[in-house]
């Protein structure tokens, strides 16, 4: 049974918050950004502790080199920068200075997916999870709330090791009592039943919940999970999940192509499993201009579209 979820923060400022409260008690934490402490929201941080956090301004590969290099000496080090650039324009020094080195970086892609919104498509990072998916050595977590943005903190904090963790930009919901009801590498069952699978990743989470509500109160029953974490892929749980009902459909803010939809359909087919499956992300085109909840809705990430979707979805089966 769905319940009323209590409004969050941005994960980005929980994000911070937590970052704050580690380096109270830990010298070796330190932040690298590229330009980014404000829309990181980690203007506090490095007022509070000015040694532990380094800026070099707008030079992306940079940030993640100096971070490679300081992680090799022994720091806990989180590089902030926009997902668009980090996961594009630092690509070679993600690969090589950071996964195939196997220096411990947690790489911290802030305003993904179509948080910048109007900006366009230099700023959108709908291709990141695709990227990254094909690099080894790097694990991949999109929170979806702020209790999956501190497990996923702390579990490099407890496990220091090649890590891209993506943060969109709007207040969350809560769906976890706490962080501890996270576990980082397993996806995470938020509700069950037994006519359509729904997988989300990151901030659609939101819009997924609120439709299976109301799916529900229409007699559809759903099973809804959060998959927070990509790389490695909880695909035990997917499969057992994807043979017990009667349709699946992932919702992503990513393009259809190459993230979470692709992840699932290659899976499933390659282990038998026969279900109708649907993607809801992006197509392979210039979006349309508007703001996050704009373009959401233009493509059917919204609780109208995810319920049409599962509806259309049924009726085949």
């Amino acid at each position: 049974m769905m319940r009323p979820l209590e409004k969050g923060v941005a994960n980005l400022e929980h994000m911070a918050a937590v970052l704050t409260a580690q380096a109270e008690n830990d010298p070796n934490l330190l932040i690298v950004t590229s330009d980014s402490r404000g829309s990181g929201k980690v203007g506090g941080f490095a007022e509070r502790f000015p040694k532990q956090l380094v800026e070099v301004g707008i030079a992306e590969q940079n940030s993640v080199g100096i971070s490679a290099g300081l992680a090799s000496c022994g720091k806990k080090v989180f590089t902030i920068s926009p997902g668009s650039f980090l996961s594009a324009r630092a690509l070679e020094q993600v690969k090589n200075d950071v996964a195939y080195s196997k220096n411990p970086v947690a790489l911290l892609g802030i305003s993904s997916g179509v948080s910048y919104g109007g900006l366009g498509a230099t700023h959108h990072s709908l291709h990141d999870l695709a990227a990254l998916l094909a690099i080894p050595d790097l694990d991949l977590i999109v929170p979806a709330d702020n209790a999956e943005t501190e497990a996923a903190l702390l579990s490099y904090l407890e496990n220091p090791r090649p890590v891209y963790i993506r943060f969109g930009k709007k207040a969350m919901p809560h769906f976890y009592e706490s962080s501890k009801d996270v576990k980082i590498g397993n996806i995470s069952i938020l509700n069950e039943g037994k006519d359509v699978l729904i997988l989300a990743t990151g901030e659609p989470l939101a819009e997924s919940y609120e439709a299976v509500t109301n799916l529900e109160k229409e007699g559809v029953s759903c099973s809804l999970v959060s998959v927070h974490t990509l790389s490695p892929f909880d695909e035990t749980t997917v499969l057992d999940l994807a043979s017990q009902t009667k349709a699946i459909l992932t919702v992503e803010e990513h393009s259809v192509y190459g993230g979470l939809g692709s992840l699932v359909a290659s899976l499933l087919m390659e282990k038998r499993i026969w279900r109708p499956l649907g993607k809801i992300g992006f197509p392979r085109e210039e979006l349309v201009t508007g703001n996050q909840g704009e373009i959401f809705r233009h493509y059917g990430i919204s609780p109208y579209g995810i319920e049409s979707y599962v509806t259309k979805m049924l009726k085949k089966v």
